[in-house]
């Protein structure tokens, strides 16, 4: 068993610097913050390069906590002697500040935070705790599972609320947090359980979907050239069951089996199945990708949530333009100024449910889960039902004016 000093990447701070950690590979890798951060310019390998202010004094410093780090290691080898992650990490912190703790609840909520991190895969999941991380760093770096009672969660709820962020917003940071709690429970780092007493509050979003006429005149308006890709890949998108932008976008050409789109969603990792209607096959072979992706955008941008920040602002401005004066400035009247990629699934959605179409269907048709979360795992669905669904609603989008 081994430590060694590194740039922790997975989370920038504000000023552009990165987590210098001592990691050690345990059972699970195991990350424990020093008490530097550095700029990528400034480190090379195992410690500051010439360019970091005071880099000799700062050097030594970190090697001294290596050598602490190591010395405790070597000690467990030479005694054959194994540890559990959860104690790894305590008597690690320990080691690298210097003190030890009286008992496990003195741990940073940040440290166990990290950890509970470092066992998610996704990115995305490990960015929007990330962000939390970021969130607390700024307001109480140093609480712990003692500190943080339903006093300290109305003051951070508080806090986010004067910033200017929105209630559904900074309720995701609070069920990170209640997350996080649960898992420090799971793993006995704690009994406290301040979410009991502390409700998070949400707020009932907007109506984000289109009536069915508003839809056609979505498909059918003369757009400006720019606008067409977006607004017809708005439209696969419907004709795919509102498939969210992430599974498309990375979707291959061997994705495609016998007529269907088969992949796993990234979101949750459910096996899905959608069957290509002709609406949705003549856009896919209007942008097909010249190599291995379904869609040229990843033929265009290396990074696709590059094209889809594109494309929402190019629906949002779809509508009559108009030009003024000798420059000939463009002034819009967007038709839906709020539109985005995401409408698409609650487009579909409603407009499933104003045909009728069972609630199970729509729910299998989302990826959701129908009916309770145990008998639906011994429940064949039948998959015609949702390609029926789904072609119900595109006739009746073909043929209805209103």
């Amino acid at each position: 068993m081994k430590a060694k000093i590194t740039l922790d990447t997975r989370r920038c701070k504000k000023d552009g610097s990165f987590p210098i950690v001592v990691e050690v590979r345990n059972k699970d890798k195991i990350r424990v913050s020093t008490p530097y951060s550095a700029i990528p310019e400034n480190w090379e390998g195992t410690q500051f390069n010439k360019n970091e202010s005071n880099f000799k004094r700062k050097n030594i410093i970190l090697q001294d906590l290596f050598n602490r780090a190591e010395r405790f290691l070597l000690d467990l080898d030479e005694k054959q002697k194994w540890i559990s992650d959860k104690e790894m990490r305590i008597k690690l912190s320990a080691i690298i500040s210097g003190c030890e703790p009286e008992d496990n609840r003195t741990m940073k909520f940040i440290d166990c935070l990290d950890e509970f991190i470092s066992h998610k895969d996704k990115k995305g999941t490990c960015t929007v705790y990330t962000t939390t991380r970021n969130k607390i760093t700024s307001f109480d770096p140093d609480c712990t599972f003692d500190t943080i009672n339903k006093d300290w969660l109305m003051r951070f709820e508080q806090w986010m609320k004067e910033s200017g962020m929105k209630i559904n917003s900074y309720a995701i940071h609070l069920r990170n947090i209640r997350a996080v709690f649960n898992y420090a429970i799971d793993e006995e780092y704690t009994t406290l359980y301040p979410f009991r007493k502390f409700k998070i509050k949400k707020e009932e979003t907007r109506k984000r979907s289109l009536t069915v006429g508003q839809l056609r005149t979505l498909r059918d308006y003369p757009c400006e050239e720019y606008q067409r890709k977006y607004r017809d890949i708005f439209m696969l998108m419907f004709y795919l069951i509102g498939i969210n932008a992430t599974d498309l976008f990375q979707a291959k050409k061997a994705d495609v089996v016998n007529g269907r789109l088969e992949y796993k969603r990234d979101k949750t990792s459910k096996l899905y199945s959608i069957q290509i209607q002709p609406e949705a096959q003549a856009i896919i072979d209007r942008y097909a990708g010249s190599g291995e992706y379904l869609l040229d955008v990843m033929d265009e941008y290396k990074n696709y949530k590059d094209f889809l920040h594109r494309m929402n602002i190019g629906l949002q401005q779809i509508g009559e333009v108009r030009r003024k004066g000798r420059g000939g400035k463009k002034i819009r009247t967007p038709l839906f100024p709020e539109l985005s990629s995401y409408w698409s699934r609650h487009t579909w959605a409603t407009i499933a449910a104003g045909l009728d179409i069972p609630k199970d269907t729509i729910s299998e048709a989302l990826g959701h889960e129908h009916g309770s979360s145990t008998t639906s795992i011994y429940i064949n669905f039948d998959q015609q039902k949702v390609d029926e669904a789904n072609r119900k609603v595109i006739d009746f989008l073909q043929t209805n004016s209103a």
